[in-house]
């Protein structure tokens, strides 16, 4: 099985996949499982990311509706994240508390 790649011109040249270092088929298996894992993770923190982010542009271009409607749609991601695991409850609260003051302090403006 493959984690690693530290052999760029192979085959998978820019994955991260090499051979797993564990003896045991169970283990290997877990071994497969947290690359899938740590690959849906990733994904579903760069989605958290980037709504954060379309908030945050919206905020600093001075567009009110634009930003919020980005807190809109970012809130849902943000509960999602917290449900599946990815965040912790008080990050989450953190970041909707932030997000929702900046746009209230660019509507009052």
């Amino acid at each position: 099985m493959r984690l690693f790649e530290t052999d760029l011109a192979g085959p998978c040249a820019g994955s991260q996949e090499t051979e797993s270092v564990a003896n045991i088929k169970s283990a290997e298996k877990r071994a497969k499982q947290a690359v899938r894992r740590r690959a849906h993770n990733m994904a579903a923190r760069s989605r958290l990311r980037s709504s954060i982010k379309k908030v945050l542009n919206a905020v600093g271009a001075g567009d009110k509706t634009e930003a919020s409607a980005a807190l809109k749609a970012a809130q849902p991601i943000i509960d999602t994240m917290v449900s599946k695991g990815i965040i912790h409850a008080n990050k989450a609260a953190r970041h909707k508390r932030e997000l929702n003051a900046r746009v209230k302090a660019l509507a009052a403006r």
